[in-house]
């Protein structure tokens, strides 16, 4: 976007052939996002996963590391073998890293794993 500065970074994975590697999948991929982010030496704020056994919503899980910059967060359909990450900095630190550093703990863990898609958009612009 010509003359176009943003403030934020947004950097988005998409998996398919996703399986559980544990039994608390949910936890195990927070653990994951937040290690991921003290590594890259962002400040995290509050964490938390939320589980879901498909009674009101499909099976899976939605878990968020809120970091002083924006936040990290997984959404899963376990049924679909379906995962989203979303790796959102507003900041002097590079969401790109952090992804890099999920990917690779998801990939090792979960063979089965497929990156479809990896986005990255800027956010917060000023034209």
């Amino acid at each position: 976007m010509g003359g176009t500065e943003s403030l934020g970074m947004h950097v988005l994975l998409d998996y398919v052939g996703y399986s559980p590697p544990v039994e608390d999948d949910g936890a195990w991929t927070l653990q994951v996002l937040r290690e991921s982010v003290h590594e890259a030496g962002v400040r995290e704020v509050h964490s938390h996963v939320e589980a879901f056994d498909g009674g009101v919503s499909p099976p899976g899980f939605a878990a968020v590391v809120l970091i002083d910059e924006s936040h990290v967060s997984a959404h899963c359909y376990s049924e679909r073998g379906l995962l989203a990450i979303d790796v959102f900095t507003c900041g002097e630190h590079d969401p790109g890293p952090i992804a890099d550093s999920i990917h690779a703990s998801l990939s090792t863990e979960i063979p089965r794993l497929r990156l479809i898609q990896r986005k990255r958009i800027e956010r917060f612009l000023e034209g």
